[in-house]
């Protein structure tokens, strides 16, 4: 199995849990997303993997309704965290799966990974691990809606969010816009949040955008069924 040596480091989560689990607990307060992923990548009853799951956030939603559910994290420090939580989250990586063949109905990943081309070696361990009838579901920032979808261009100019979303078109994926909403406690962590997730001088931008504690958010979440062969293009 060919695999990154190193995984890609995620800044926000790896340097600022504590900070990055407040701006968990303000994504998607209109459950948008989750209603999206039980219509089309229906997990009750059934056996989940999360995919760069770091300290394990989604892991007890997915819980109360599927069979079982088990987190995988690169990062050794969050994989910690989570289990001190009580958490089934393990070392691996989205290239390297700590899963038999055919173990599990849906893999998920949110906003971890599977940003668009170099992806390939996740998405075939993906599949390495889904059963027939089985589900992969990719969901990631919408980089074409405003606000927030500006922010993270202005940081990430060679980004072509475009360009991504022809990429999973082709490797047999469909794709649903969802629209959902962040909603911080207080204006603090409105702050802390949008510090994290920018340079200083987009957050500083963003905080004059924002004159409250929310923020309406773009994402995009892309399914494919177990079993899809892509052709090279």
């Amino acid at each position: 199995m060919i695999g990154r040596v190193r995984p890609i480091p995620s800044p926000n989560i790896w340097h600022w849990p504590d900070v990055y689990a407040l701006e968990n607990a303000a994504q998607d307060v209109d459950g948008a997303i989750w209603a999206a992923l039980r219509e089309l990548a229906p997990f009750a009853g059934r056996d989940v993997v999360d995919v760069g799951c770091g300290e394990g956030f989604h892991l007890p939603v997915f819980a109360a309704e599927a069979a079982s559910v088990v987190g995988v994290e690169p990062h050794l420090p969050l994989v910690r965290r989570a289990q001190a939580r009580g958490l089934d989250v393990r070392a691996g990586s989205a290239e390297r799966l700590p899963l038999p063949d055919a173990s599990v109905d849906v893999v998920h990943a949110r906003t971890a990974y599977f940003f668009g081309p170099g992806c390939e070696p996740g998405l075939a361990e993906a599949e390495r691990v889904l059963r027939p009838g089985g589900v992969l579901a990719i969901i990631d920032l919408d980089a074409t809606v405003p606000p927030y979808g500006d922010w993270m261009r202005a940081d990430l100019p060679r980004y072509d969010p475009l360009a991504a979303e022809r990429f999973f078109a082709r490797q047999g994926f469909t794709m649903r816009r969802v629209r959902t909403t962040w909603r911080f406690p207080d204006r603090r962590t409105c702050e802390a949040v949008l510090r994290i997730e920018f340079s200083a001088r987009v957050a500083a931008r963003a905080l004059a955008t924002v004159a409250g504690v929310e923020l309406p958010v773009g994402y995009r979440v892309h399914v494919r069924p177990a079993g899809v062969v892509v052709t090279a293009s």
